[in-house]
């Protein structure tokens, strides 16, 4: 693929931008691969992505039922922070947040990573333990993060009011160094790499079946025809329960709906990300000026990809409060995206009784953020057959107890 470069901009644009090339390609299928990965996700592409840079995996099919990035990868708030409490979250979380300072330069493609800092509020006794138990957890694991105090918040965040009377600010753990992402980018530049290692992103085909011999997967059944495989990594995110039901076993996980929604575009006002777990809402603002504004999920399990105006009743009514200057914005758009949450709120990266197949699932609210680490652990584990990083996340720790329960040591699954 040619370089992207300001050299290749003035060039082309010399030339009226006549002389680009596809950024990816879009091949006919192979009878068979090395490697099927089912979802062109931000984790499926990175998954493969790694495979052909670390294990020179390339023979490699990524299959997407639908456009690539339109699934979680596209409906979500871009944030990016790795201070979670329990070591293998915050190793997974870590590696991830370290691998979007380079991103843009390894794929050659603008990801638009803003590490501009998170701060997660504490608003109740309760929280300001935990979030020092997490600042110091975070110093012993290697994640730089620091307990603030309110008047750090106020210089950090002009607009906010810290006196509150429901939902005063007490303090606030602070991770300078995590941020945001453009979400597309992050998909289109993983695709554009494992496109010029040779692999085959195929969009709109969608998987009907999983193919075995013997307990072992062979291949996948599609709507574009058989594909014979060696190994077989499913990246779907809510639908992995689906997948997992036609290769004949069951995941512990549901999926839901989680909201999110941004404001019309105004002057630059908050240069952080804030995320405010008491009342359950977060806001950062975007590069066009949009209040980017999250809330929690869906109280029922459903597939809606849809926004709901109980959703922005919760979420906006609070933030309100704690940021008075957004009262009267108008929304300009609202969106939903299906997340598949577990019991413990944690992933799974895992064998499955299916020999030579894969599962990556269960990221609930905290996917995009792991998107690079994620699949730098996969393919670890698809490659090799196991991984540090992977090595907690295993199915098994379901029936032997051992949970990895991120949201109540932490206080927010985010």
């Amino acid at each position: 693929m040619k370089k992207y470069s300001a050299f290749a901009v003035a060039r082309e644009a010399l030339r009226q931008h006549t002389g680009w090339e596809r950024a990816w390609a879009s091949p006919e299928p192979r009878a068979k691969y090395d490697v099927i990965i089912i979802g062109a996700g931000g984790h499926g592409l990175a998954t493969a992505y790694y495979l052909g840079k670390n294990f020179g995996i390339t023979n490699v099919a990524i299959l997407e039922k639908g456009w690539l990035g339109g699934g979680n990868t596209g409906r979500n708030t871009t944030i990016i922070r790795s201070n979670y409490l329990q070591d293998a979250s915050a190793a997974i979380y870590e590696k991830a947040r370290s691998l979007y300072e380079t991103m843009s330069q390894d794929l050659n493609y603008n990801v638009m990573f803003s590490p501009r800092g998170v701060m997660m509020l504490a608003q109740t006794q309760g929280e300001v333990r935990g979030f020092e138990r997490t600042a110091h957890a975070n110093a012993l694991q290697g994640v730089p993060t620091e307990y603030i105090g309110p008047k750090r918040v106020k210089q950090l965040v002009p607009i906010i009011n810290i006196d509150g009377p429901r939902y005063p600010v007490l303090g606030a753990i602070w991770q300078a160094r995590a941020g945001t992402a453009r979400h597309d980018a992050v998909a289109w530049g993983y695709a554009r790499a494992c496109s010029d290692m040779g692999m085959h992103v195929i969009q709109k085909c969608e998987v009907t079946g999983v193919v075995q011999s013997g307990g072992k997967v062979t291949g996948v059944e599609t709507t574009r025809g058989h594909m014979g495989c060696d190994k077989l990594g499913v990246v779907v995110a809510g639908h992995s329960g689906h997948i997992a039901d036609m290769a004949g076993f069951r995941l512990p996980i549901e999926s839901v709906a989680l909201q999110a929604l941004v404001s019309e575009p105004i002057k630059p006002c908050m240069d952080v990300v804030v995320m405010a777990n008491t009342v359950h809402g977060y806001m950062s603002q975007s590069d066009k000026g949009e209040m980017v504004i999250g809330g929690g999920t869906d109280g029922y399990n459903n597939y809606t990809q849809r926004g709901a105006f109980h959703h922005i009743e919760e979420t906006v009514r609070a933030l309100v409060e704690t940021f008075p200057i957004i009262s009267r914005l108008k929304m300009l758009r609202q969106w939903g995206g299906i997340v598949d949450v577990t019991g413990d709120r944690s992933p799974i990266l895992s064998k499955t009784p299916v020999e030579n197949m894969f599962i990556n699932c269960g990221w609930g609210t905290g996917g995009f953020k792991a998107i690079p680490g994620s699949g730098w652990g996969f393919a670890e584990l698809m490659a090799k057959g196991h991984s540090p990083l992977t090595e907690a996340f295993g199915l098994e720790r379901f029936h032997e107890g051992r949970f990895i329960d991120e949201s109540v040591a932490a206080g927010v699954a985010h």
